[in-house]
């Protein structure tokens, strides 16, 4: 059975999405239910089999999770998100009363091992992925609980349920809560001309900036008046203060009592048990290694961006952090020649989506066709996505040499009510099962650029978040929903995403699309420059993502020592003693950063698993083009790294996909070679 994408409603009007909803996450959840009702009153005798019923019974459950999760953070009506929520919600309770099932773990649990003989998926045997799916499932069941007592499983079903509507109402007030600030016109000198135009001052003669990316940051990197770049800077780091500071406090006491339930000493020893790293006390260790490796290149930069604020402050013995975006841009300009106002005139926004899709079908052999379907806001734009390089991808065939891949949205902008930062979210997972189902991949894109023109930090996010979109997509094509997409270890997956940002840097491929309004492409010489100007500020940038991965690790360590009756320090006081250890800059007295730090609810105490991706990154970027000759685009590597790195999925551990692209395990060299250059 092939499916053809997910049919959304034609219809603008909320209570039609609203019934779209409900009635999706009804059908589907039946589904679920009818496939474990099967599994616990009459389980197959086929060890495969009983799999596939479970696979399948959790794609129906996971496919009501992605549309909550999408339409909660990005349907233009109140009403629409409540309703997805609480989809999301009905699958985390569904998940959990599985996850406790005693009758259903035995199921499971009894499957003869002598059945894990490696003969394929014929039914007298499990092949090495089906036996891998087999082994997670039991682990899943072993770190739920369902051998506790009946008392406890009780309490682990009400922590669950309730860490659900933690997470829920934490990324409510992440999203919703945007601060603004009323400035005079005439304080705004310095700001591009097209992001003044875009903000006319209102009746009162005032101009409105807000806590959005496309205002916030060209204000905080080029406003002349440091009043105006204190007070945006405050606003940004206060949002969610102080609704969020309890609902985080709930979560992470519930976060740790969750896990000695199960039998761990805390939450990241919990977490990290399914993880590249291992362990939870692995990921300080980790911590202090990128800091240690970081302290030189942060000194470094800190000296020069001193040396520059000392012209205008000259008694200063430091940047306070609500300069540090302009004065780093003014080294940048004075040091490096870089202006990023000038540069910003090359990055035209529909040039650059138009870039990327360019770019990445290039790389992969992929072709993006625009298609007029129904969408959530007028700002989506979908494509479907073709395979042109002749692999063997389940699908229809177009034509003779091409496959389809799956579907993409494209949700770009900000709006009220949106998701307030860049991520990939899943529409349906793909699956192509040798029993004939599948089911297409459909990824959604979601991020808040300007409409005009960019700043190429916002371009390589971009390319950042597509590479997530790609992860999924070409991910979605094989036996088991439990390993589509984006299933590797969860300190993996930002590694492909972060080595596409290296696509968006390069001179010749910038030059494809980056062109002024003269249809001039960007100068390879001021790309080198970007580049070099990119280099500084790297020590800082590490230093302050260690300080975020720290705040991550120890709010949640932390607890276990509040279990043990030790005092610890409120959210406030630890974050602004790990930002005076670990970070480059200053604290900004009074403001509560932890407060819309939203990783705190999908990453928990994980955060450091950016660093860890870009150390992989950095290392896999190495084959492409190891003389140095800039050609980024060799189909020998790119066809290599696509079937063994992203077309996987979970399949395999994602140390053995990286030794399988490299012809070896991954190393610490390029990053560090990386970071002091």
């Amino acid at each position: 059975m092939t499916l053809s994408p997910l049919p959304l409603p034609a219809s603008d009007d909320p209570a039609a999405w609203g019934e779209w909803v409900q009635s999706r996450s009804a059908t589907e959840l039946d589904r679920a239910r009818t496939l474990v009702d099967r599994l616990r009153s009459d389980p197959p005798s086929d060890p495969l089999e009983v799999l596939r019923i479970w696979d399948r019974a959790t794609g129906h459950l996971g496919g009501v999770a992605a549309c909550g999760s999408l339409f909660g953070n990005v349907h233009p009506h109140q009403t629409v998100r409540d309703l997805a929520d609480a989809a999301e919600q009905e699958v985390d309770k569904l998940a959990t009363e599985w996850s406790l099932d005693r009758a259903l773990f035995e199921v499971f649990a009894g499957l003869d091992g002598q059945d894990l003989d490696g003969q394929g998926l014929d039914g007298q045997g499990l092949d090495r992925t089906a036996a891998r799916l087999l082994e997670k499932i039991r682990k899943d069941y072993r770190r739920s609980g369902v051998d506790r007592d009946d008392e406890t499983r009780a309490r682990i079903t009400a922590i669950r349920d309730r860490l659900t509507e933690l997470d829920q109402e934490f990324s409510k007030v992440a999203r919703d809560d945007v601060r603004t600030i009323r400035v005079d016109p005439e304080r705004l000198a310095g700001l591009p001309d097209d992001w003044l135009e875009a903000h006319p001052a209102d009746d009162d003669g005032l101009v409105t900036v807000t806590t959005d990316y496309p205002d916030a940051i060209p204000v905080r990197m080029f406003a002349h008046d440091q009043d105006v770049r204190r007070d945006i800077t405050t606003a940004f780091l206060q949002r969610g203060w102080p609704t969020a500071e309890p609902l985080l406090e709930e979560m992470f006491a519930l976060r740790q009592e969750l896990a000695t339930l199960v039998g761990y000493p805390d939450w990241p020893s919990y977490d990290a048990d399914v993880k590249m790293i291992g362990s939870g006390a692995a990921i300080p260790e980790f911590i202090e290694k990128i800091v240690a490796a970081a302290e030189e290149p942060m000194r470094a930069d800190l000296e020069l961006l001193l040396e520059r604020y000392r012209r205008d402050y000259p008694d200063a013995t430091e940047i306070p952090l609500f300069d540090s975006f302009y004065y780093q841009e003014q080294v940048r300009q004075e040091q490096y020649d870089v202006d990023s106002q000038q540069v910003r005139t090359y990055f035209a926004f529909p040039k650059v989506r138009q870039g990327l899709l360019d770019v990445t079908g290039r790389l992969f052999g992929l072709r993006y066709e625009p298609v007029d379907v129904p969408v959530w806001h007028e700002d989506v734009a979908v494509y479907d996505v073709y395979s042109e390089s002749g692999r063997e991808v389940p699908d229809e065939p177009r034509d003779e040499a091409s496959r389809r891949v799956g579907r993409i949205y494209l949700d770009l902008h900000p709006r009220e009510g949106k998701y307030k930062h860049a991520a990939q979210f899943t529409l349906t997972d793909g699956v192509a099962a040798s029993d004939g189902f599948r089911q297409l991949p459909e990824g959604v894109l979601v991020c808040n650029f300007a409409r005009g023109l960019m700043e190429h930090d916002h371009v390589t996010t971009l390319f950042h978040e597509f590479g997530h979109l790609l992860h999924h997509l070409l991910a979605g094509h094989g036996e088991w929903f439990r390993f589509a997409g984006v299933a590797t270890e969860w300190d993996f997956v930002e590694a492909p995403s972060q080595m596409l940002e290296e696509w968006a840097w390069d001179p010749s491929v910038l030059r494809t699309f980056a062109t002024n309004d003269a249809g001039e492409p960007i100068p390879v010489e001021l790309v080198e420059a970007m580049r070099r100007s990119d280099d500084y500020g790297k020590g800082i940038y590490a230093r302050t993502q260690m300080f975020y991965a720290a705040m991550s690790y120890w709010f949640h360590a932390d607890e276990a020592r509040r279990a043990a009756g030790e005092e610890v320090a409120s959210l406030t006081d630890r974050m602004v003693a790990l930002q005076r250890k670990y970070a480059a800059l200053p604290y900004l007295e009074g403001t509560h950063m932890f407060a819309s730090f939203g990783h705190l609810s999908g990453y928990s105490s994980a955060y450091y698993t950016y660093m860890w991706s870009l150390v992989i990154a950095k290392d896999m970027f190495s084959a492409f083009d190891p003389a140095g000759t800039g050609d980024l685009f060799d189909e020998t590597v790119a066809a290599r790294y696509r079937d063994r790195v992203l077309a996987p999925g979970g399949t395999k551990d994602a140390a053995d996909l990286v030794a399988d692209f490299l012809g070896r395990p991954y190393s610490f060299d390029s990053y560090a070679a990386w970071l002091a250059r």
